[in-house]
């Protein structure tokens, strides 16, 4: 049990620590502006060993308006952690303790079996600021699976949330890769990832991973008295040695391979989870007042992208002609889906089959919408996208080299594939689809447009040939 020496000086802060470290990390959102952290809360988990200090910190950055509410874990050793170099925050000097090095938690193997041990029900948070006490605003959902971490790394190149790779071993010795993932920007609401793999996990659907256990808490939200409520972590079954669909989808585009019966299984397993979630989870119906705010929210993505990219003024007649028709057409009711569908999202699974990951929905959207019901045409148009970007992405390494059949045809079998399981063709829904599928390519391009102008080309020639600019007039 670690000991809170209250009235301990420290050089520097916790909080100037962190401030002159978080604007560096990939997950960081107000990049090239100069962090603001404010304290707002802290939790922490004992070391069996009580050699490190594990404390999470729970800072609103007021670089931005709103401010961010940021989860960070940190980890206080009295010497320096072997081969972590990577992962010091800084050092500090603690008027009791001495000098203490700081690490981000995830990093650090201590934190790590700790947090996997809250999450899956057989450790307890206590309090950060009265020793032995322990921490009731925060818990773990899991059931005590008799699960122990042997082993943990972090998992490199995420962008808004970091994953710990692990081997878990019961206890008969047998060992399990697991993944914990830590939400670094937290908002209030549950997080749609825990909810909507944790329901079809439940529900006996082999599509996603397995579920162990969730944290979930409450914290000051940083406007007021109020207390936010949501996940911080979320513990689930690895799968190692399997390829995402992005890749498998990239190299057989790349070599003009035919990819249709494994898109056509994919398209299977996208309606499987579709009817799953329909079934387990809340639906709403298509009424008029939902279906014009949904216009609505696809005319506002428009207005934006007008704005990063004037040039797709051409397409505003038939961009407003495709809306006003998708409005007209007969929608199905509104349920929960994935919300951020590609081929990233799946991996083929040997002897299982596609296996659908990170339902978090759209980075880029509040909490709240993503917590929202939407259209299972959504993910339809997201994946058909996603099969254009394969396509597209052969071509502009390969000049001249069309990989429009391959496209055309790994869409088509996805379709098939859908309707097959579903009991009813996307393709049917005609302007409706066809709103979603320019939706998507609309943010595709504002997403470019921000972050990688040289791609900007690949959903600009999708909305082309979604939407043929008018004709110029004739001249007499």
């Amino acid at each position: 049990m670690a000991t809170i020496h209250t009235g301990a000086n420290l050089v520097p802060s916790k909080q100037e620590l962190i401030a002159g470290w978080i604007g560096e990390q990939r997950w960081y959102a107000a990049k090239g502006r100069a962090p603001q952290p404010r304290r707002l809360f802290s939790w922490r988990l004992d070391d069996p060993d009580g050699e490190v200090g594990i404390e999470t910190l729970i800072v609103a950055d007021d670089a931005t308006t709103p401010p961010v509410i940021y989860q960070v874990p940190l980890t206080y050793r009295a010497a320096p952690l072997e081969g972590a170099t990577h992962a010091l925050v800084g050092t500090l000097e603690h008027s009791v303790l001495g000098t203490r090095y700081v690490y981000d938690g995830p990093h650090d193997p201590a934190y790590a079996e700790r947090l996997f041990a809250l999450a899956t029900g057989s450790a307890q948070a206590v309090s950060s600021t009265v020793t032995d006490a322990p921490e009731e605003s925060i818990h773990g959902t899991g059931a005590h699976a008799g699960l122990r971490l042997a082993s943990s790394r972090v998992l490199t190149g995420e962008q808004s949330n970091t994953s710990i790779i692990a081997i878990a071993v019961d206890d008969s010795g047998a060992e399990r890769p697991v993944i914990t993932k830590v939400f670094r920007a937290i908002a209030d609401g549950d997080n749609p990832d825990v909810i909507l793999q944790g329901a079809l996990a439940a529900a006996g659907c082999e599509r996603v991973p397995a579920s162990l256990g969730a944290v979930a808490g409450s914290w000051p939200s940083g406007d007021g008295e109020e207390l936010a409520h949501g996940h911080l972590a979320f513990a689930q079954e690895f799968l190692p040695g399997a390829q995402d669909a992005w890749r498998e989808a990239l190299l057989a585009a790349g070599q003009n391979d035919d990819f249709t019966s494994r898109a056509a299984d994919l398209g299977a397993a996208t309606a499987e989870v579709h009817g799953i979630l329909a079934q387990h989870l809340p639906t709403e119906p298509a009424d008029s007042a939902r279906v014009d705010q949904t216009i609505e929210e696809m005319r506002s993505r428009f207005r934006a992208a007008l704005a990063e990219v004037p040039a797709l003024a051409e397409h505003t007649h038939t961009i407003e002609a495709t809306l006003a028709a998708a409005a007209k057409a007969d929608w199905p009711a509104f349920q929960r889906v994935h919300g951020d569908y590609h081929l990233g999202q799946v991996l083929e699974v040997p002897e299982r089959g596609w296996v659908l990951l990170d339902f978090e929905g759209e980075p880029l959207r509040p909490l709240a919408e993503r917590n929202r019901t939407d259209q299972p045409l959504r993910d339809v148009a997201g994946m058909l996208r996603s099969f254009d970007y394969a396509g597209g992405s052969i071509e502009q390494q390969t000049r001249g080299v069309s990989a429009r059949d391959w496209v055309s045809a790994a869409q088509d079998a996805f379709l098939d594939g859908y309707a097959r399981v579903a009991g009813h063709d996307p393709r049917d829904a005609g302007p409706l689809l066809a709103a979603y599928i320019v939706d998507k390519a609309l943010y595709e391009v504002v997403y470019e447009a921000r972050n990688r102008p040289t791609w900007m080309n690949i959903p600009l020639a999708a909305i082309h040939r979604l939407l043929p600019a008018p004709a110029a007039p004739k001249e007499d």
